[in-house]
């Protein structure tokens, strides 16, 4: 099952703290600010399902306030960053277990075709840096914060 937290935003950046773009900063304007996890047994269906509900997901307001459009009505923009720690589980004590979640040989290939997927809507989608260190700021938009997981649609 993948699991993502999306958040609207009025912004959001990424700053990319190691590897080959370190000090590289990447920010988006009003849209939603998605951090994905995937699991040992994702695949690409999976993403795609996850993809397609982040797309149509009407969490932005109409003109009467109520939630109305998605993404895609308003023409915001995606800032889609990893997040293996989505599956960290404090069952067995203090310290967060991470089995869950897929080993980066797997993860990222899916990471990657997300955030392909969501780049084909017209959307204009920036990204993490799969693996490195990042500094992750938002300006929370409401705030509208939603956990999905696709087991649950």
């Amino acid at each position: 099952r993948m699991r993502a937290v999306c958040c609207r935003v009025t912004s959001a950046a990424v700053t990319l703290r190691d590897g080959p773009h370190a000090g590289q900063r990447r920010r988006i304007g009003p849209g939603l600010l998605v951090l994905l996890g995937v699991g040992q047994n994702d695949a690409e269906e999976q993403a795609k399902r996850l993809v397609d509900k982040i797309l149509v997901l009407r969490v932005f307001p109409n003109e009467e306030g109520k939630f109305d459009r998605s993404v895609v009505d308003v023409r915001g923009e995606i800032l889609l960053i990893p997040q293996f720690t989505l599956y960290g589980s404090v069952e067995g004590g203090r310290r967060p277990d991470f089995t869950a979640a897929a080993r980066p040989e797997r993860a990222e290939p899916l990471y990657r075709r997300a955030a392909e997927w969501m780049a084909a809507s017209g959307l204009t989608v920036l990204t993490g840096e799969f693996g490195a260190s990042m500094a992750v700021e938002s300006v929370n938009d409401g705030p509208v914060t939603l956990c999905l997981d696709t087991d649950l649609f």
